[in-house]
Parts: C-alpha cells; sequence; structure tokens
C-alpha cells in the first residue's frame, strides 16, 4: 500500500504536516503534536549512518516504537503525536508526543484538610500513573478504546478483575462501544450516553478528580472510566451515599466523622424540607407553632403583599441567581459580588416589605445546610426536591411533608444505574456497606452487590 500517497491526498490544505525525505526514508508527523527534540534524538540522529538497515526499529531508542499494519492505524498514531516513518513497504510509529499538560496540582473540587493532594490533569498517562502508585496490583486492568469519528479521544475502563464483577465490567464495556458521536471534549458529556439522565434527577454517575477517591471505588468493586484531555473520571455504579459521604472521612478518626456523617444527612433534608415547612405553618398549619411566635411571624409578614409560598419562590429564585453568579464570576471577585448583592438585596427587600425578615432566615438556612454538600449536582437535585415539596405544602400543608418524602423515598428506590439501586445501602439493606458510607466502622468484608469476592485481603 502506497501510505505517502495516501497521506498527500488526504491531509492536503494542513499546515502543521511535515513530510521530510532522508535517503530511502520518509519522516512524517504534526510538527504542534510531536516534540522536535524527541524527533531529533530518536530519529533524525540515526539518519546519517551510511546504510539504514531494512528493520529500521534496530536503531530507534524510542520507549515505544508500534508496527503499522493498516492505513486507519497510521492515521490514528500520526493525529496522536507519533511520527510515522516509511521505509520502503515497512511502515512504523515512534512516539514522539510533545507536552502540553499542566502540572499535578491540588484538588479544587474536592478539597480536603487531610488526605492526598494530588489531583488528575489532562493527561490520561499522568493520571493512569496516579491510580496505579496507589492500587500495585497485575489484577488491575484496564481496557482502552477510542471514541468519536473525528476527535478520536482515547477513553479507558479501569477495573480490578478479582474483585469486580464480570457482568458490570461487560455492562460498562460495551456502553462505550456502542457510542457512535463525531467528538467528545469532556468526560463530563459522556455520562449522558451510558444512563439515562432524564430518568432521575439525582446523579447517576459520580465525578471525581481525586485519585484516592477513584482507588477506593477500584477496590470496592466499581468501574471508573478515564478519558484523555480529561481531569475527572467517573465512578460506575454510583449511589446517593457516595455523594453525600466524601472518602476524606477515613483520615480522620471515627467519633468525630461519624458525627458529620449524621449532621450531613440532617442537612439534606434541611435544604430540602426547610422552605416547604415554613409555606405550611404559616399557610395552614398555624396551630403547631407557640402563639407568641406566631403573632411574631404575622407581625413581621403584615407588611408584605405576597402569600408566603409567593415570597418563598422570590425570595429562592434571587439566591439561586446569586449563586449562579458565583460559579460563573472569577473566583477572584465572585464571591464578594454574591455576599454584596445577598446583604444589599436581603436589606433591601425586608425594608420594602417584599419579604419578611423570617423569610430571609429560613433561606440562608437552608442555602447554608446544601453548602456542606461539594458536587453541583447533588446541589441542582436537592434544589429541585426543594421546590416539589413547596408546591404540595403549598396546597396540603404539613401533609404534604409527608407526601414528599414519600415521594421522594419511591424515587430513590425505584432508581437503578447500569442494574444497581441507587438508594443502596438503605434498599437492599447491606450492613456492610453501610459501614463503608453512612457510619465509619472497622469492616473486613466487602459489599455483596459490588464484589464477587466479599473477603477484604484475598486475592
Amino acid at each position: 500500500m502506497n501510505y505517502l500517497a495516501l497521506i498527500k491526498s488526504d491531509y492536503q490544505n494542513i499546515t502543521d504536516l511535515v513530510i521530510k525525505n532522508l535517503k530511502n526514508i520518509v519522516i512524517i508527523y504534526f510538527e504542534t503534536l510531536a516534540d522536535q527534540n524527541k524527533i531529533n534524538d530518536y530519529i533524525l540522529k540515526f539518519t546519517t549512518i551510511h546504510h539504514i538497515p531494512k528493520d529500521i526499529k534496530r536503531l530507534i531508542p524510542s520507549p515505544n516504537v508500534k508496527d503499522i499494519t493498516s492505513y486507519k492505524d497510521l492515521k490514528l498514531y500520526l493525529e496522536t503525536g507519533f511520527t510515522i516513518i516509511l521505509n520502503g513497504s515497512q511502515a512504523i510509529a515512534i512516539e514522539t508526543k510533545v507536552n502540553v499538560t499542566r502540572a499535578i496540582e491540588k484538588p479544587t473540587t474536592e478539597p480536603t484538610i487531610f488526605g492526598p493532594k494530588d489531583s488528575l490533569t489532562e493527561n490520561y498517562q499522568i493520571n493512569l500513573g496516579l491510580i496505579k502508585r496507589r492500587i500495585k496490583s497485575h489484577h488491575l486492568k484496564n481496557v482502552n478504546s477510542y471514541i468519536g469519528k473525528y476527535s478520536k479521544t482515547l477513553i479507558s475502563t479501569l477495573y480490578i478483575e478479582t474483585i469486580a464483577e464480570t457482568d458490570l465490567v461487560d455492562k460498562v464495556i460495551k456502553k462505550l462501544k456502542n457510542i457512535s458521536i463525531d467528538g467528545i471534549n469532556d468526560i463530563g458529556e459522556l455520562k449522558q450516553f451510558l444512563v439515562n439522565e432524564s430518568k432521575n434527577v439525582f446523579p447517576a454517575l459520580k465525578m471525581t478528580e481525586r485519585p484516592d477517591v477513584i482507588s477506593k471505588a477500584l477496590l470496592e468493586g466499581k468501574v471508573v472510566i478515564l478519558l484523555d484531555t480529561s481531569p475527572y473520571a467517573l465512578i460506575v455504579p454510583s449511589f446517593l451515599v457516595d455523594f453525600i459521604n466524601p472518602v476524606a472521612d477515613d483520615y480522620t478518626k471515627s467519633i468525630n466523622i461519624n458525627f458529620l456523617k449524621a449532621l450531613r444527612i440532617f442537612c439534606f433534608f434541611l435544604s430540602i424540607m426547610t422552605p416547604a415547612f415554613y409555606v405550611a405553618v404559616t399557610t395552614f398549619n398555624q396551630e403547631t407553632i407557640p402563639t407568641n411566635l406566631l403573632l411574631n411571624f404575622q407581625s413581621q409578614r403584615s407588611t408584605v403583599p405576597f402569600p408566603a409560598i409567593v415570597e418563598c419562590l422570590i425570595t429562592l429564585i434571587i439566591c439561586e441567581i446569586l449563586r449562579e453568579s458565583d460559579t460563573r464570576f472569577p473566583s477572584s471577585y465572585g464571591s464578594a459580588i454574591s455576599i454584596l448583592g445577598a446583604l444589599v438585596l436581603g436589606d433591601a427587600a425586608v425594608a420594602a416589605g417584599i419579604v419578611s425578615p423570617i423569610m430571609i432566615i429560613v433561606v440562608a438556612t437552608t442555602f447554608i445546610a446544601s453548602l456542606i454538600f461539594t458536587d453541583l449536582e447533588i446541589i441542582n437535585a436537592i434544589r429541585y426536591w426543594r421546590f416539589i415539596f413547596i408546591f404540595i405544602c403549598a396546597f396540603y400543608g404539613l401533609y404534604g411533608i409527608g407526601i414528599g418524602l414519600i415521594l421522594l423515598f419511591a424515587n430513590l428506590a425505584n432508581y437503578e444505574v447500569f442494574g444497581k439501586p441507587y438508594f443502596y445501602p438503605i434498599t437492599p439493606f447491606d450492613p456492610t456497606y453501610i459501614k463503608e458510607t453512612l457510619f465509619k466502622m472497622k469492616n473486613t468484608r466487602r459489599s455483596k452487590i459490588l464484589s464477587h469476592n466479599h473477603f477484604k485481603g484475598e486475592a
């Protein structure tokens, strides 16, 4: 096959393609993807000899030299930073990728006081190395493939073969192979192809930038997906408790962490139900609060021209706008603007009689409780259910709290991710995984639903 003619035909009008004729060989590479120093050290220094052998691989000192058997492979190597050498009918690819990645930095979205301070980068090789530093075993397997008709992005599926269920691994790999798309830029785009995200507002797959979180997930029997160019990994499957209780809890004393775990669960429900409870008791169930407090509430709301639900919705929507602006603004002044906006708008709204002071307290409590969670997707899910509870309580009062809880638990219990129950380990109940997540306790067994090897320390 005349590879050179095919390359010249397919890669017309591409300015960074370099084709060099040296004696009886041809060197082809993209100067924007290949490192000039590596090309000089691995290739050009050895083309000055008078006689180039037929098997030119014996001259190349590069640690990664590939034989090319098809034009499809040649294009893939060329477009990923390899240098192609054509020596008669022989074609080989030498890895000469330029280093265009940033250094390993501290986690930004999952910070922790104790624990490792390294995080993933946009380089797949570095990310895989960070994981293998923690799991030194030949049982850690990874299956590589490429996704995207035009982007040809490298994607890797990691699992520990003696722990992870074979069916789960096969399901994930099959899903990835069936994805047909022009290109993908980040692993966040991949989630919508792996699970039906429109079925439930709660996040089905956990994204993480921490190698220690990935290692813990692999040791539990989960599957991890890495994507080149993305500083995040996907953990499959993920459960609700994984978003509420971070792995960083393992690095602190048990008695203190168990209190914090209980506090997070309390804040989860507090953030969802507080505004709805306010609407219920001020609209329908005034008898549930002391008379003096009720009179105080009514005196504060005497100047507010709206019913409690409208007052609540106005305040919550303004706070959500401030939260979103804080997320999108540059970090150097985003927080200052949101704090200023909250102070000015809150004080002005109370002075103008648009909202009552107690409403400001209720919304502030709600948002402070939600700040205990760092994952944006779980915060968005809490926001969604917060509004559902408000509308139910606007019609049914405190009975709406019970109705909302029934709907919430039914929704969570009916949700599955890759065939695994999302409300696990509550339903089905599993004390083993509860010790891993809801409470910090000594545990020598793995989850029955995630692993076919239930005893830790056994291969």
